[in-house]
């Protein structure tokens, strides 16, 4: 098998085997010299197998072997890297590939949890502070998410404006997002911590809702009722005088400004939704910090223009309601980034349903912090909006894990 009979035959190229034993494989590597040397030159190597089959299992030994041989005439750089058991030793990069990344179980749904308990924090810490108008609480949150983004933006190269045909979804995120975010800090300001944070957890209903006009995504009956339920929650919660008459008591303080909070809170949970269908609309072509970006840049800019026209600009007082204001700054940029983590390892379902501990730290802060025990029908109404929240949360998880077989 040593002589070559053509110097330009594409076998004198490739690695062959010749089997002469069960213990012994003699391995030639043929190599065409170059155009003007007349002789070839031929390297053996002798290599030693480990294998130790018995002479009953002659049969399969040699079907191994012719396998073994096709698959060196194939793939000889391959062959040349084998391990004592027959198989091809992988490199680096191939067990790069081969490790998957596995995550704690239940991780995605902390991540949640902790989302959720900063943002019902950051609705604390926005009740307790007297003298600040809502629109500057958000301008110096924006103002601080512009400091953290910017860095993250260079870091990971993708600029500032982002893709030109996503440049007008990105304006819309970032306007009604701040918009959502200014319209609940007002809400809190305006009425009791629990009802403005059920109203504005009502927003998941509202999506699904808008996803249908605008997204053309399917929308069931389920999605009517738990609308349904939805509206009668936040009926219950603002109590309106034309349902609930003109003496309305257990309201906190002027029930003008209680139905200022809550048609606040029902427009910040509309745009909370608009915002979400937008970022459902954009999927994953744009980046998670170019879209925060947006959100801060536009935010601040509006915020300072509204302040210059109300002018209620003030600078806040030393001491305890600065180190508040940047501690909103902080757990809003933290909350953020965690809901993203849970989001990208956990289904959207469980980390919806995982939020609803938003309602009930609400009313727990409400109760220990301004001893402000909940009424039947704020208790009634937080339930229609919880039930309605987890329904579509449910829907949706239930969907998405048992497709229907076309």
């Amino acid at each position: 098998m040593g002589d070559l009979t053509d110097s330009n035959s594409i076998d004198d190229r490739v690695l062959s085997v010749v089997p002469r034993r069960e213990e012994d494989i003699k391995v030639v590597f043929h190599k065409v010299g170059d155009d003007d040397d007349d002789e070839h030159t031929t390297e053996k190597i002798h290599l030693q197998s480990n294998s130790h089959d018995e002479r009953g299992n002659d049969k399969d030994a040699r079907t191994r072997t012719m396998e073994s041989s096709a698959m060196q005439r194939f793939c000889p750089l391959i062959y040349c890297r084998i391990g004592g058991g027959g198989d091809p030793i992988s490199t680096d990069a191939g067990d790069t590939v081969a490790k998957e990344k596995k995550h704690c179980p239940g991780l995605g749904l902390f991540y949640g949890l902790l989302a959720t308990v900063f943002f019902s924090v950051i609705a604390l810490l926005v009740k307790t502070i007297d003298g600040i108008h809502a629109v500057e609480i958000s301008a110096i949150r924006c103002f601080f998410q512009m400091l953290f983004v910017m860095p993250m933006l260079i870091y990971h190269k993708t600029g500032f404006l982002g893709p030109r045909d996503k440049r007008i979804y990105l304006v819309m995120r970032g306007f009604l997002g701040s918009n959502a975010m200014i319209l609940l800090f007002y809400a809190v300001q305006q009425m009791p911590l629990a009802d403005a944070t059920v109203i504005m957890f009502s927003n998941p209903v509202f999506t699904a809702l808008l996803a249908w006009i605008f997204l053309k995504e399917k929308c069931t009956i389920w999605d009517c009722v738990f609308t349904v339920f939805t509206l009668a929650g936040v009926i219950m919660i603002a109590r309106p005088p034309f349902i609930f008459g003109a003496r309305i008591e257990e309201i906190e303080g002027d029930y003008t400004n209680h139905l200022k909070g809550t048609i606040a809170a029902f427009g910040g949970a509309m745009g909370a939704a608009c915002t979400f269908v937008i970022l459902r609309k954009m999927g994953k072509s744009v980046h998670y910090y170019l879209s925060v970006w947006y959100y801060a840049v536009i935010g601040f800019i509006e915020c300072f223009i509204t302040l210059f026209i109300l002018g209620e600009w003030t600078i806040p007082f030393c001491g305890r309601d600065r180190w508040i204001l940047m501690l909103i700054a902080i757990l809003g940029i933290a909350g953020q980034t965690f809901l993203t983590k849970a989001l990208q390892i956990e289904k959207a379902g469980p980390v919806a349903l995982m939020r609803t501990v938003d309602v009930v730290l609400a009313f727990i802060f409400q109760f220990i912090f301004f001893n402000r025990k909940p009424t039947m029908w704020s208790l009634g109404g937080a339930c229609c909006v919880v039930v309605s929240t987890c329904g579509v949360a449910l829907k949706k998880w239930y969907s998405n894990t048992h497709p229907r077989k076309s």
